[in-house]
């Protein structure tokens, strides 16, 4: 039976940091109220001639060198974003270009947050069923661009980056990789964190103010409760426990998030990854960023187990378990 393994992964943030300090000057915050709520202390924001295929073009250049791979040799193209550089076409198909692929098939997911899980999902089901040998998926988002930085609740949150993995077919015995992944949704929370103008039912004019539009406090405990149950969902599924498990890399939304999640899990605190200090919430990129950085630090080695798992608007929630 094949199987579906990471061979590369790579990232990408951009240079331009937006810290505490600076929003300080922006809205009535404070570097201390920032900290003390999200765990953010600065977050990469892209320059005015970056758009997220900018973005996704970086760390799917570093994906593909850490694989060792050609960009002909990849044979279909996921990008997770929920900020694409137009509305049509996809970023997959920018970056296909750009990359110099062949002709292959390449396409977008916009499930928000969870959107690298969701992308994952599908490329493991190609992969497993002999399609393809390798696939390329990214998650990027330029969330700067349709953050509101007059209302303190949400522009202390939101970054931009992008992270990328190749996923390829495997026939080797003694390979896991990717051992089990569910996603899920409940739409009758959308309004909870959506952006409710630029789309068909209030489509982009000159007064459209398509900007996040979040209920924080209502967000928290769906998160927490959303993200815990997926992963518990999938140790019962798989015969995992948290000792099993070397890492926990959720996505990166609040640190009292994380730090619920994990103590709801009963994973050990040094057992996450945590990087949302220094990028914040960039959305589809969290989780392969947080990996990438991981890994680059020597923390995260080939052969240890890792649990993802994310929530978004949508509301949409999953979780993935995976041998790297």
């Amino acid at each position: 039976m094949y199987k579906a393994v990471i061979s590369g992964i790579g990232s990408y943030v951009p240079e331009q940091r937006l810290s505490n300090r600076d929003l300080e000057q922006m809205v009535d915050t404070s570097d201390e109220w920032i900290i003390t709520r999200t765990g953010i202390s600065e977050r990469r924001i892209a320059a005015s001639w970056q758009a997220t295929s900018d973005l996704a073009f970086q760390a799917a250049a570093a994906a593909l060198k850490d694989a060792n791979l050609s960009p002909e040799d990849i044979d279909l193209l996921v990008v997770a974003t929920v900020t694409p550089d137009h509305i049509f076409p996809s970023v997959a198909c920018q970056l296909q270009h750009r990359l110099g692929c062949r002709n292959v098939g390449a396409f977008d997911v916009g499930a928000t947050c969870v959107g690298f899980i969701s992308a994952l999902n599908i490329a493991e089901q190609f992969l497993k069923n002999g399609r393809h040998q390798h696939i390329l998926v990214v998650g990027a988002d330029t969330l700067s661009r349709i953050t509101d930085y007059t209302d303190r609740s949400t522009c202390i949150l939101f970054a931009d980056g992008a992270g990328a993995w190749v996923v390829s077919r495997s026939e080797i015995s003694d390979e896991k990789g990717i051992i089990h992944s569910s996603i899920h949704s409940a739409g009758e929370h959308f309004e909870r964190l959506y952006v409710p103008e630029g789309g068909s039912r209030h489509p982009a004019g000159k007064e459209t103010k398509a900007k996040i539009v979040m209920e924080g406090n209502k967000i928290f405990k769906l998160a927490v409760n959303a993200m815990s149950q997926t992963v518990q969902e999938t140790m019962e599924t798989t015969g995992y426990t948290a000792e099993d498990i070397d890492w926990l890399i959720p996505h990166q939304a609040n640190q009292r998030i994380l730090e619920a999640v994990a103590k709801n899990l009963d994973f050990d605190q040094e057992k996450v990854i945590n990087t949302i200090k220094y990028y914040g919430n960039n959305s589809s990129a969290t989780i392969p960023l947080a990996m990438d950085t991981a890994v680059k630090d020597g923390r995260i080695r080939r052969g240890d187990t890792i649990m993802l798992t994310a929530f978004g608007g949508g509301l949409v929630w999953g979780s993935l378990l995976f041998e790297y």
